[in-house]
């Protein structure tokens, strides 16, 4: 691989591509596994996995085989008719979520649209009215999408500005103050509350236990909709298949994406008895959700978390790996103040601006993502090996160790 077709890429990208993102630092032209290489073939860890996205590691062989056969198939035909691969992975998803039915669709963003048009026809069917019952609350630092909808629920000026008046009736209030969310959830006017098990993009902010099992009771009592967005912390990531099963707690709705296609896009969304009822032929829809490949590409992701038993694996070595992790705090108690998460989900929370140490692990050959202005987020494919979590908490002790405190 030459630098040339880095160059080439730049070009292209500063020509033709919008600036809604930063630009690129580098050009990546082959994963395999939990590496990728650029273009000029150095490799990197990725510790990034997409954002959460390539959930069995880059080119799994059964992945590969089951989408290029699919592809080799049918790739896609519209929701007017069905497609085997569709109705196999509604039925698997049912096995981790319990009886009920699920709406495919493209992105996170989109399965998030789908819970609040849900909570709108909850609130419809509670009230009697349009417009009666509207509120969704919603969780400080949280975020669920860039369409309108996922704005409104994502209370971030940086997310929010430059794009309001935004859709109303959402309230946000402090992650893990159930005091606060019993003032905000009404019995009259709240017909939903959406959560993230563990905030990702807000810094890494796990809910805890008796936070999830406080609000659920709430919602049960006021006939509100438990909405969680599992889409970044879901799928195996935190060694439970969903990360609110640390909690007990049984979900209304769920959002999935991300790692649910291992690097394909697909959004799911799951809705328990009854309100599975309430989308009716019409009131929902899309083009590509659900195709035929982007299921193939979601039940292969499935088989191979079953078949290699990730979730397990996860739960078992995500143990020593944050012991590792927490003893970056002793080297540096100048600049790391504490790593949390769950599972392979993973914050080291900096006293400094995360952003130059993340493109410092680059530089010494890991990929990791900002979180929340706070957090190095650390977030490997299912099956990262024992060595590579040792490789990458080395390259880690690398970078703080040498970090020029300013």
């Amino acid at each position: 691989m030459s630098g040339s077709l880095s160059d080439s890429a730049a070009a292209a990208y500063a020509a033709n591509v919008a600036h809604n993102y930063g630009s690129p630092p580098v050009t990546l032209v082959k994963g395999q596994g939990s590496y990728v290489w650029d273009a000029a073939g150095k490799r990197y860890l990725d510790f990034a996995s997409g954002i959460a996205v390539i959930s069995v590691g880059h080119s799994h062989p059964h992945w590969v085989k089951r989408v290029s056969e699919q592809a080799a198939k049918l790739v896609h035909v519209s929701n007017l008719y069905r497609n085997e691969p569709q109705g196999c992975l509604a039925t698997s998803l049912s096995r981790y979520c319990g009886p009920g039915r699920v709406i495919f669709c493209n992105s996170g963003a989109e399965a998030n649209e789908g819970l609040l048009k849900l909570a709108r026809l909850h609130g419809v069917k509670k009230s009697g009215t349009e417009g009666a019952c509207i509120g969704v609350v919603v969780a400080e630092r949280a975020f669920h999408g860039r369409t309108f909808g996922g704005m409104s629920a994502t209370p971030q000026e940086k997310i929010q500005k430059g794009f309001r008046p935004l859709l109303s009736g959402f309230t946000a209030a402090p992650l893990n103050d159930l005091a606060a969310w019993e003032k905000a959830i009404d019995a009259k006017t709240t017909a939903a509350v959406l959560i993230e098990s563990i905030q990702g993009e807000g810094g890494v902010n796990p809910a805890t236990p008796d936070f999830l099992r406080g609000v659920e009771k709430l919602c049960r009592e006021r006939n509100v909709l438990f909405m969680i967005d599992e889409i970044q912390c879901g799928i195996g990531r935190t060694g439970k298949f969903f990360a609110y099963e640390h909690a007990g707690v049984k979900p209304d709705v769920i959002a999935m994406a991300k790692g649910l296609g291992g690097g394909f896009p697909i959004g799911a969304i799951w809705m328990a008895p009854p309100y599975d009822e309430l989308f009716q032929a019409g009131s929902h829809g899309t083009t590509f959700g659900g195709g035929a490949l982007a299921s193939t590409a979601g039940l292969a992701v499935l088989e191979i978390i079953e078949a290699e038993q990730l979730v397990a694996k996860v739960a078992e070595r995500s143990v020593g790996w944050h012991a590792e992790l927490r003893q970056l705090i002793a080297l540096r108690p100048d600049l790391v103040k504490e790593v949390r998460g769950a599972g392979y989900m993973v914050g080291v929370i900096l006293n400094i601006d995360p952003i130059p140490v993340v493109a410092a692990l680059r530089a010494a050959g890991m990929l990791t993502a900002p979180a929340g202005g706070v957090a190095v987020r650390l977030l490997p494919p299912l099956n990262a090996s024992p060595a590579e979590l040792a490789e990458s908490v080395a390259i880690l002790r690398q970078v703080l160790g040498d970090w020029k405190a300013a």
